[in-house]
């Protein structure tokens, strides 16, 4: 039986799942590169140290339906879950806060390959407004609205100082942006229909030291 392709609705699938479902991604792409045709929970499985029952159980959301003792062909699993995880298609975005942290997300190309293009970007600082970095023009934060203006987005890419990050928020909603990519430590408040995805590099350290003392102290 050939593969059979199904979304279901990605608003019931868990979020945990949906922290996973690009890392299978990935890994199979790496096993196309290897020249494998077909691949199976148990594959992924050795690679990225999930259970292969985990992985099977995560798929079955996508619904992409396997050959029996053969497994999920590479070429259809990448296409369903690249346009199951919203890969395939273009969202453009605005950054606000080009440090050293907003600097290198404007540098990083990758981020296109999953479906994100930032398009412009916006600080106070006369040494970088009006320049360009990674060929992304860098506009005055007073200029936001008029840009939103010129340019199709929906998506806000937050990095600006903590203590200017809920009035950069309250700035960005209120001029048509619907979501929040927040690379702050600080938990931004907004109206329930706009979508926030936190990303604080500073939980993640506090995490992985915690972790590190612990074992360290066993």
């Amino acid at each position: 039986m050939s593969n059979q392709i199904h979304h279901k609705d990605i608003a019931k699938v868990p979020e945990p799942t949906l922290r996973r479902l690009p890392w299978y991604l990935s890994n199979v792409k790496l096993l196309k590169q290897k020249g494998e045709q077909y691949v199976s929970s148990t594959q992924i499985s050795k690679e990225i140290n999930i259970d292969a029952s985990q992985i099977a159980k995560d798929l079955s959301y996508v619904n992409i339906s396997g050959r029996t003792r053969v497994g999920y062909e590479v070429d259809t699993l990448i296409e369903v879950l690249e346009a199951f995880l919203g890969f395939t298609g273009m969202h453009k975005a605005f950054l606000f806060g080009v440090g050293s942290l907003g600097g290198a997300l404007l540098r990083d190309s990758g981020l296109s390959h999953f479906g994100l293009r930032i398009v412009a970007a916006f600080d106070v600082n006369p040494d970088i407004v009006g320049t360009a970095i990674n060929g992304i023009p860098v506009f005055h934060s007073d200029n936001f609205q008029e840009k939103m203006g010129e340019y199709e987005v929906n998506i806000g890419v937050l990095t600006v100082p903590i203590e200017i990050a809920q009035q950069i928020t309250n700035t960005m909603v209120s001029g048509g942006i619907k979501a929040v990519w927040n690379f702050t430590p600080f938990r931004i408040r907004v109206p329930e229909n706009i979508v926030v995805q936190n990303t604080s590099l500073y939980a993640h350290l506090a995490l992985m030291f915690n972790r590190l003392n612990f074992n360290e102290t066993k």
